[in-house]
C-alpha cells in the first residue's frame, strides 16, 4: 500500500544544505556593504556583451555540440600549449560553469562507497558534489600555520584503498593561497603514488599577484583534469560558462558523454561572446587584477592592525582570510556582529570545520567602500573584545 502523508526524499538531497555563504547574503539589508560573495565588481568587456548580442542576431541560438564550439575550444587549447603542446579542441569541453565542471568530474570518477580528498577550508559544493555522486568526501586541513598548503605527511594518512581522487584548488577560495613548483610537484607525487585522479580547480589562474600562477597541467602526470571558469576571469559570473580541460583523451571521452546528460551543451550565442573575449581583450583579466591589488593591500593593511586578527596576505584570487583570537566566540557569531553594522563578510566555518576561527572577506568592491567596511569591522571587533561571547554559540 502507497504511504500517505509527507513526501520522501533521496538521501542525496537531504544530506546537502545551503551554504553559509549564500545565509549570510540572504540576511543582509539592501544597504550592506557586501564583503562576502565572490563576484567581481567589473562588467564583461564589452567586445564580449557585442559579440554575444550579434550572434543571437545572426540565428545562434539553437542546440550546439556537446562538447562546445570548436573555434572556442581550440582558442582555449592553444591558452594551455606551453604546458601541453599536444592539446587540440578535442581536449576541452565547455560547461556551464566551473561549478558544473567539478560535478562532471566527480560523476566521471566516482562510485558509491569511494572517497575523495578534499582541501578545508574550502569552496562549499566540493563535498555535496562528492555526496551526489554517493561517495565519501574526506577533507584535508590546510591551516593558516602552513599558509593554507597541505603536507604530505597529513594526506599520506587520509588515503586509502577506497580513495579514487583528490581536489586542489590553487589560487585557492577561500585563502587566496597559491603554491610554488616544488609544492605542486609533491602534491602531483602524492597523486601518482597512489593512482590518484587528479581535480585542479584553477578558476583563479589570472588573478595572481607577485608571481606566475602553477598549474597541475603539464606535470607528466595524466590522470588530471582542469577545472576552469570565465566568471572570475572575465567577470561573466552570471553567464555561467566555463569548461574541462585534460590531456587525457580517454578521460575527455567521458567528460562528454557526462556532460550530455547533465545539460546536454553550453548556450550557443554566449560562446561567442566569450570567443571574442579570449581575442580581443585578452589583457582584461590583468586590468581587474590591478585593481584587486590595490584593494588586497588595503584590506590586508587594515585587518593586520586590528588587534586579535592575524592575516596572510593572499597572492591571489580576491579573498583574505584572516585568522581571530576572541576566545568563546565563533566565526558565525562574529559575521551576524558585522552584518548588524551593515556589513557582510562570511564565517570562515562556511567553509569547512579547518575554517573555524577565521572570516573571508572578498574584496571586490571599491576601496572606498573597503575603508568604510574596515571601520566598521575594526569597531564591531573592539567591541567583541571586551564582550563575554554568546552562552549558546549560533549555528547555521
Amino acid at each position: 500500500m502507497a504511504r500517505l502523508g509527507m513526501a520522501e526524499f533521496s538521501d542525496r538531497a537531504k544530506a546537502i544544505q545551503p551554504t553559509g555563504v549564500r545565509k549570510m547574503f540572504d540576511l543582509a539589508g539592501k544597504d550592506a556593504i557586501h564583503l562576502g560573495l565572490g563576484e567581481p565588481d567589473f562588467q564583461p568587456p564589452n567586445t564580449a556583451i557585442e559579440a554575444f548580442y550579434q550572434a543571437m542576431k545572426d540565428g545562434h541560438n539553437k542546440y550546439t555540440t556537446t562538447a562546445g564550439l570548436p573555434e572556442l575550444r581550440a582558442e582555449i587549447a592553444g591558452l594551455w600549449a606551453d604546458l601541453e603542446p599536444s592539446l587540440t579542441e578535442d581536449n576541452v569541453c565547455i560547461t556551464m560553469s566551473g561549478t558544473n565542471a567539478v560535478l562532471n568530474s566527480c560523476l566521471c570518477f566516482l562510485n558509491p562507497g569511494d572517497n575523495i580528498l578534499i582541501p578545508d577550508p574550502c569552496f562549499p559544493l566540493y563535498g555535496p558534489h562528492a555526496t551526489i555522486t554517493g561517495a565519501e568526501p574526506k577533507f584535508y586541513p590546510c591551516t593558516f600555520e602552513n599558509e593554507f598548503i597541505p603536507t604530505i605527511d597529513c594526506l599520506e594518512s587520509l588515503v586509502d584503498e577506497r580513495t579514487k581522487a583528490i581536489i586542489y584548488n590553487f589560487p585557492s577560495n577561500p585563502t587566496g593561497a597559491t603554491i610554488t613548483v616544488e609544492q605542486r610537484d609533491e602534491l602531483l607525487d602524492f597523486a601518482r603514488r597512489h593512482d590518484l585522479w587528479i581535480i585542479t580547480d584553477e578558476v583563479y589562474d589570472r588573478i595572481i599577484y607577485n608571481r606566475n600562477h602553477v598549474s597541475f597541467l603539464g606535470g607528466g602526470y595524466d590522470k588530471v583534469v582542469m577545472i576552469q571558469s570565465f566568471s572570475k576571469t572575465f567577470a561573466m559570473t552570471g553567464w555561467r560558462i566555463g569548461y574541462l580541460l585534460s590531456a587525457n583523451i580517454e578521460l575527455m571521452s567521458e567528460v562528454k558523454k557526462m556532460q550530455y546528460y547533465i545539460t546536454a551543451c553550453s548556450t550557443d550565442a554566449m560562446q561567442y561572446g566569450v570567443l571574442e573575449a579570449l581575442r580581443r581583450s585578452p589583457y582584461y583579466p590583468s586590468e581587474m587584477r590591478d585593481a584587486f591589488w590595490e584593494r588586497r593591500d588595503l584590506i590586508c593593511r587594515r585587518l593586520n592592525a586590528m588587534p586579535g586578527i592575524s592575516c596572510h596576505v593572499p597572492e591571489g584570487a580576491f579573498y583574505v582570510f584572516p585568522k581571530f583570537d576572541f576566545p568563546g566566540w565563533t566565526s558565525v557569531d562574529i559575521a551576524l556582529e558585522i552584518l548588524k553594522e551593515g556589513v557582510v563578510c562570511s564565517p570562515g566555518s562556511a567553509f569547512g570545520s579547518a575554517g573555524e576561527g577565521h572570516l573571508r572577506f572578498a574584496y571586490t568592491i571599491d576601496v572606498e567602500k573597503i575603508d568604510a567596511a574596515m571601520d566598521i569591522v575594526e569597531m564591531v571587533l573592539e567591541r567583541i573584545s571586551k564582550s563575554p561571547p554568546p552562552e549558546q554559540p549560533t549555528l547555521f
